[in-house]
This record gives C-alpha cells, structure tokens and sequence, in this order.
C-alpha cells in the first residue's frame, strides 16, 4: 500500500510520454529493416514522412568508412554528395583517405519524393549481392531493402552490374523544430554500444529533443544498429562531434531554472519510479538469458564415453590458483602477440554484459575500438588454448586478440564471425532467408580443410583440433570458414604424429572417429573422419543423428547406398539438401561423396589425410566456379 501514492504519478509519465511520441518529427525505424518481404510503411520504413516547413534543406548523414569507401571521392560518390563540401566538413583534404570505421559526416541535399524527404544516390549490383546486403552492408542502414525495391522498377530482376537507384533517409525540420530554432537534422547511423543519451550527448543535442524528434519515449528508447536516428541540431555537425566522448555517464538534463521546485520533485519521484520497473525488467532479462545460455550449452552433444574414466571439472581451489598462476606467466611472455584487457574495457565494449549483447552459450558481441568482437567468458585452466591459439596465424583458424582475468573467470576476446557458427546456416537452410548455395558450400568446405592442413602440418608444432563440427566452423562477413574452439586441441610435440591411447574420451557425438571411441586411439585421422561428418552435414543440411536410420545406422552404408548402385545418382537426389533445389552438378556431388567415404573409412590408415582434402576440393571448387557460370550464361 506504500506505492499506492505513486500509481497517479506513475500513469502521468506514461501520459507525458504518449504525449511525447505524438509530437513527434519522425516514428524511429525500430527492426524493421530486417524484415524485407514487409509491405508498407510501419515506423518509416521506406524514409522519414515529408512534413517539414521546407519541402528541401541541407541536411546530414553520418557513414563509417569501410575497406572499399574510405576516401573522400569514394564516400562521397556513393553517397551522392558534393566532396569538397565533405572533405571541408571533416577538415581533411580533398585527397585524404579516414581509418577504418572513422565516423564521416556527410553533407547533403534533402527533399520531398513524393511522400518522403531522401537524397538519391546510385549503386550497380554485383553477384551473390541482395536488397538487404546492399542497404545494411555497402550503405551501413542509410537505405532499406523496402526502400530500394519501391524505387526501383520490377525489382525481382537482381542481376551482375543493374545500376539501382538508392533513396538515402534524410529529413528536414518541421515548423514546430525551426521555431525552436533547430536548423538542420542529422541522420545518425546507430552503431553497437550505442545508446539515445550517448549520441545526444556527442552532437551536443538535450536527450528529451532527440526522444521527441524520433517520436520515442525515455521509457521506450532502445535502438539498434542499421537504423537510422535523427538528430535536431542548431548549427552545422563538426569533426570534433565524430569522436566518441570519453564518459560514458549520460549528462543530467537541461531544465528551465523557472521551474518550480514541486515540479522538479515530481520529476524525481516518476524517474525513480520508472527506474524501479526499468530496473526489475532487465534483471529479469538477464536471469533469462542466463538460465537460457545454460540451457544451449548442457543441450550440446558432448560426451564422456562410458568405457573410460569421466573428465570432470577441477574445483576452485589450490590447483586453480597454480593453473592461474601458470597462465599469467605465459601471458606475460607472449603479451607482444595479444592485449590483456581489463574489465571495465569488456564492460564497455558489451554494455555491462547485456542480453542485447548475447550471442550464445557464454559468448558475448562486443565493439572494442570500434570493431567488433566476440568475447567469451570461461572458467578453469585456459593455457592450452591460449598457447595454441598464441601460435597459429591463419585466415581459417579464429584468431585471439586478447584476454581478460577477472574473480576467478577467464574472458577471452576473438576475432568476430559476422555470419555465426555453420550450424545455423545448414540446419536452417531457407528459414529467415539462410541459404547457402553449392558453391558457397564448397568454398567452406575448402576453408576448413584448408584451416585444418594448416593446424596439422604448418605450426611450429603440429596439432589436431578433435572437436571439429558444424558449430565449431564460423563464418566471417564473406561468408569465409574460420575453424573456432580449440579448448580440446591437443600438440604433436615429441610424437610420430600419433597419441598412445587416452583414458579421457570427450567428444561430439556423431564426429568421433571409432579407434578413439572405442579404444583412446588419437591422430590426425580424428580430424579427417569429423570432416567427412561435417561434409555430410553441409551436402544434406540434417544433423548426423538425421542422416543415420535404424536400417543404415553406419555411415558407409549409407554412402555404399548411393555409390555402389546404378540407380545412386537418384539415391543423391533425394540425399541432398532440398534447399539447393537440384541447382548443383551433379558430377561433382557424386565425387564429394566419395571423397566422404574415403574421410570416414573405419580403418584410419585408409583414409585420406587433409593435405590430399584441399587439393581435392580445391579442383572441385574450381569445377563449380565454372559451372557457376556457364549456368549463368545459360540463363
């Protein structure tokens, strides 16, 4: 009965805030830009509504330089803008060329097309490229797909070098703004870590003008990146703004010093009030999320076999402490190849561990420096792994760029996977628009062989991974293979590439070979014959536990199936992934397919090694590249 008091209070702050989003400049774009197919306009989603007391203005956009754009010419030619006046604004030179991911301001002509303000550009398509790729990877969120297939005619024709034309989202002040004596917006593309206070803070604008002119409210103000947030300013954007302010506390707000002191008190008591509930809400979401990460990760398929002594997990305690004490040496000594981080900077970098933040299991996206990361909390000794990982320097082995000790966890920071582990890629094939194609299998297939070579026979010391699988494979931003969680890796160091046998068997069910489930056998062949499974897996988009059936409960029966009849090429239709859609060679498959079955021989003397892997499936990717084209020729 305490609270009852704050009930009316608590329901006008909702009504101010109602009243706020009415106000309004511009309905902020939320998710929408990642649903394509959507019809319509819901929250702006093909551009800001056209209700400004000028019909055209300058305006400004914000664009994070890339590889390919990161001069003054080549932002300001795909952007459509004047580059002088960009080169003037940014105080560089005409010829000047920014650091990756520098924050560039992007001066423009705004106006009304039809029922939207926008400033036009041009882009021409090149292959594999999508609606949704051009507006959130070439233009970073300054368009959408929706956007980019209204304007442009019969869009369904996606084709090498069509010249689309792009409407770029800008807006120009309404009456209700320019009395108040804001001149110019600014469309702020929002990164990771971002937040409305921050940004505000940045440009120097209050956070309530920024809540009003995006139609948001301070108890609904999440935003995401790939979108676009409108920034009312009084004067023109300087270079100086681009810079990420050094504190990370939102500055208090402005207030009228002729407001009353009851009307301040009332403002204190609704903010505290809403904290409360805002502060309840995201409890609730991190004991969610962490109960949910749990989950994943016991749902695994790891196992101990039960022939052979458990591995179980060392306690905290002396032993710990001596493993700790081992690790900080060895950082020490390798601290040349990878940054020790505090923290504070992991804190930073994924927002105090936020669900927002979360990837999966116990690993979190972080922005570190402007660059994205994937950090992973872990517990136990992490020398090995860091030791490996301290020696490889490889395009297909994740690389470690750094670690973090903190009450008794180990946090280590990885290079970031943009497209995630393959698992969610093969399992998932044509839902929410995941779709791998054969030559992007191949490709993959190529830089995991390629990764595992390169582990095998190309380290100072060689070494086997013997964890490979679907999951263990991430996929950068091309859609290039990375080879990822080395916490089982074992060295080759003093042996003639083989183990005597192991007591410990831990593995992935399905991806172990049989000598090392059976009998602690381990070698290189473990890696050979998990990569034969994976194969599998990435040709017919079903886990191995699917691909196996009472009736064939042995892979080599089940590739003997198709290889050893007349009518196998038919069996091979209905083994593949329906998602290709018969749209692969049918030569080529048959030969992966017996490249698979000479990776999951039982004997592993009989098997291939990888070095024979890559040169096998270089030629088959070179086979697919040409019949790639020829295809396209065809059609």
């Amino acid at each position: 009965m305490r609270f009852f008091p704050f009930i009316p209070l608590f329901i006008f702050s909702l009504l101010i805030c109602r009243f706020s989003m009415i106000m309004g400049q511009q309905p902020y774009i939320g998710l929408g830009t990642v649903a394509c197919p959507r019809k319509g306009n819901s929250k702006s989603i093909r551009g800001y509504t056209c209700n400004g007391a000028n019909r055209s203005c300058q305006a400004y956009l914000t664009f994070r330089s890339q590889p390919i754009y990161s001069s003054v010419s080549s932002i300001s030619a795909l952007l459509g803008s004047d580059p002088s006046q960009l080169a003037q604004i940014n105080s560089v030179s005409l010829n000047d060329t920014f650091d990756i991911n520098k924050l560039v301001i992007v001066p423009v002509n705004c106006s009304c097309a039809g029922e939207y303000y926008q400033t036009n550009t041009s882009y021409v398509f090149h292959n594999s490229e999508t609606y949704f790729l051009v507006a959130n990877n070439t233009f970073e969120g300054l368009t959408t797909c929706q956007a980019l297939q209204n304007q442009n005619d019969n869009p369904a024709n996606i084709y090498s070098g069509r010249k689309l034309a792009v409407p770029l989202r800008c807006a120009c002040p309404t009456k209700n703004q320019t009395e108040k004596g804001i001149r110019y917006l600014l469309s702020y593309l929002v990164n990771w870590g971002d937040s409305v206070s921050l940004i505000s803070e940045r440009f120097g604008v209050n956070t309530d003008t920024t809540l009003e002119a995006n139609s948001l409210a301070m108890t609904q103000s999440t935003i995401y990146p790939f979108t676009t947030l409108l920034l009312p300013l009084h004067d023109k954007p300087s270079n100086s703004q681009t810079v990420s302010p050094p504190q990370t506390t939102p500055p208090p707000s402005l207030s009228s010093s002729s407001q009353s002191s009851n009307k301040t008190w009332m403002y204190v008591v609704v903010g505290v009030v809403v904290g409360v509930f805002a502060l309840i809400a995201i409890l609730s979401a991190v004991i969610l999320f962490t109960r949910y990460g749990k989950n994943k990760e016991k749902q695994g398929s790891v196992i101990v076999s039960n022939s052979f002594e458990a591995v179980e997990k060392k306690p905290q305690g002396k032993g710990t402490e001596k493993g700790n004490e081992k690790l900080s040496e060895i950082i020490s000594g390798i601290a040349q190849s990878f940054r020790v981080y505090s923290f504070e900077e992991l804190q930073l970098a994924t927002d105090n561990f936020s669900p927002n933040c979360w990837i999966k299991g116990s690993v979190y996206r972080g922005v570190i420096k402007g660059d994205l990361a994937a950090i992973k909390k872990t517990e136990g000794d992490v020398s090995k792994e860091i030791e490996i990982l301290n020696k490889v320097n490889h395009s297909n082995v994740i690389r470690l760029s750094g670690v973090c000790f903190h009450e008794g966890r180990w946090y280590l920071v990885y290079e970031y996977a943009a497209n995630g582990s393959l698992s969610e890629w093969i399992y998932f094939s044509n839902v929410d628009g995941k779709f791998l194609n054969w030559t992007k299998r191949m490709q993959i297939a190529l830089d995991v062989a390629t990764g595992l070579d390169y582990l095998h026979g190309f380290t100072s010391t060689p070494h086997i991974h013997k964890d490979i699988k679907s999951s263990n494979i991430l996929l950068d931003s091309d859609f290039r293979a990375k080879v990822a969680n080395l916490s089982l890796a074992r060295s080759m160091e003093g042996t003639d590439n083989e183990f005597p046998a192991t007591r410990h068997i831990v593995g992935t069910r399905g991806y172990m070979a049989p000598e090392y489930l059976e009998h602690g056998l381990i070698s290189t062949k473990l890696d050979v014959y998990a990569f034969g499974v994976l194969m599998l897996e990435v040709l017919t988009g079903k886990e191995v536990a699917a691909i196996l059936t009472e009736e064939n409960a042995d892979l080599s029966r089940v590739l003997s199936s198709i290889l050893g009849e007349e009518s196998g090429q038919e069996r091979l239709k209905e083994f593949m992934d329906p998602s290709l859609q018969a749209n692969y060679p049918l030569e080529l498959a048959m030969f992966v397919i017996e490249m698979i079955d000479n990776c999951i021989k039982k004997d592993p003397a009989s098997r291939l090694d990888v070095h024979q892997i890559v040169l096998a499936l270089s030629r088959t990717l070179d086979s697919s590249l040409s019949w790639e084209r020829l295809m396209n020729i065809s059609e």
